[in-house]
């Protein structure tokens, strides 16, 4: 763009996407992200404390991780002076931080930037009602024994009636309903069946077991936890996945009539996915090699009801505003929030939607389904919410290295009726 200095993206790394399997994870957000940051880093000829800042994603930090990106950075030995911070856009979280790194690089405000996202929502904690607090407040401040005995009298169970913090951080607080009603709403809207959306799951893990077979899977690494137990692969994934399976489990978000169940939606997942940004100064001073760019951004609101179709709008003005078609992009990627919410966007992709919903009177072209997602995604990988806008950025790069092809899209909705499209390209 005219202005700005070009933004390289140097290396990345992600660690397995871990199915939360009942119970806390071995991994905290921190241990993800610090593992896949030292794999980068240890590949450069450059120190830590080089870089000019780190930025990571994360939407529910641990109690003991607040500001989780200074602690990554600390952690990864980059010293004192270097900065980090986090940032939190709901699922674009780690697409944001990217974005926050390639502005900062494009404005002349840093040269050497670690971004991406790390998310372990098997540690999501529980909260209480207000009512809880206050009792325990008064009860503390309470001086004397008969007023201690006062507040215990008080006291009432359902004070302690636990909210999950993952439900409640995956419902919508203005429309009330959570994501995967958004979904419903969405399969009503664009006549999007139950065999429809158990197909497409189907078809996603099939395509990650053939990547994982054939080790397409290039930027994963291993990791180990503190027994040393080793993790090196995304163990959400079910090879035996099938149509009447699939077809077997009941709706989830709207029982007896709904659609949408845990076989056709991402999974609950831990993971972290990080990138290296650089300046065409850095990567001078450094003689580092490059994978690719990140040319633009774009980020669109939308019914907060039908979050899913956040993409399209996307997307949409992204190409628009660099005077591309759908034929210019080589393969894309749209994150499997759930397997009707991609079918959605991919319906409302017509040029009466652009018209009508956008505004936009060029209709760039169908998008090519064989290009879209080639690999799977998080309906087969799981979606670890801070995380997954690292994971695409850094796997589309991948895919245009290994197919030698140019230009790339990655998008994903957003909870709360947004979404998030990024245009990647390799030299």
């Amino acid at each position: 763009m005219e202005g700005l200095r070009e933004v390289f993206v140097v290396d990345g790394a992600r660690t397995p996407f871990l199915k939360a399997k009942g119970h806390a994870g071995p991994f905290k957000a921190g241990d993800l992200a610090v593992q896949a940051g030292r794999a980068i880093l240890n590949r450069q000829p450059f120190e830590p404390s080089d870089l000019d800042e780190v930025i990571i994603g994360c939407v529910k930090e641990g109690l003991d991780e607040t500001s989780i990106g200074r602690i990554i950075a600390l952690r990864l030995g980059c010293g004192k002076k270097v900065t980090g911070f986090t940032v939190n856009r709901n699922c674009g979280s780690g697409m944001q931080a990217i974005d926050s790194g390639w502005n900062n690089i494009a404005t002349g405000r840093a040269d050497l930037v670690l971004a991406g996202g790390t998310e372990a929502m098997s540690h999501a904690p529980l909260f209480f009602e207000q009512a809880f607090a206050d009792w325990l407040s008064d009860y503390m401040r309470a001086k004397t024994a008969v007023a201690k005995i006062k507040k215990i009298l008080a006291f009432r169970l359902k004070f302690i009636k636990p909210i999950i913090g993952l439900i409640n951080g995956l419902t919508d607080p203005v429309v009330g309903l959570s994501m995967g009603q958004t979904t419903e709403n969405l399969a009503y809207r664009f006549k999007i069946t139950r065999n429809e959306m158990d197909s497409f799951s189907v078809n996603s893990h099939a395509k990650l077991v053939t990547a994982q077979k054939e080790g397409h899977i290039e930027e994963l690494i291993e990791i180990f936890d503190a027994k040393g137990n080793l993790y090196d692969f995304d163990d959400g994934v079910r090879p035996d996945s099938s149509v009447d399976r699939l077809g077997k489990l009941k709706p989830v978000f709207d029982p007896g009539v709904g659609l949408v169940t845990a076989g056709n939606s991402a999974q609950v997942t831990d993971g972290s996915a990080l990138v290296l940004l650089a300046s065409s100064d850095a990567v001078k001073k450094h003689g580092l090699k490059t994978i690719g760019r990140v040319v633009d951004t774009e980020w669109a609101g939308c019914d907060p009801a039908q979050m899913g179709l956040g993409p399209t709008h996307a997307m949409a003005p992204l190409l628009d505003r660099n005077g591309l078609k759908t034929s210019d992009v080589d393969y894309w990627e749209i994150n499997e929030a759930f397997a009707g919410q991609v079918i959605a966007c991919l319906r409302a992709w017509n040029g009466d939607y652009f018209k009508e919903e956008m505004g936009i009177e060029n209709f760039p072209g169908d998008i090519d389904i064989e290009k879209l997602n080639i690999d799977g995604g998080a309906v087969a990988l799981g979606h670890p919410v801070g995380a997954t806008g690292g994971r695409l950025v850094i796997h589309m790069l991948k895919i245009l290295e290994r197919t030698g092809k140019k230009r790339g899209v990655v998008s994903l909705c957003i909870g709360g009726g947004q979404g998030g499209a990024m245009l990647v390209e390799r030299d």
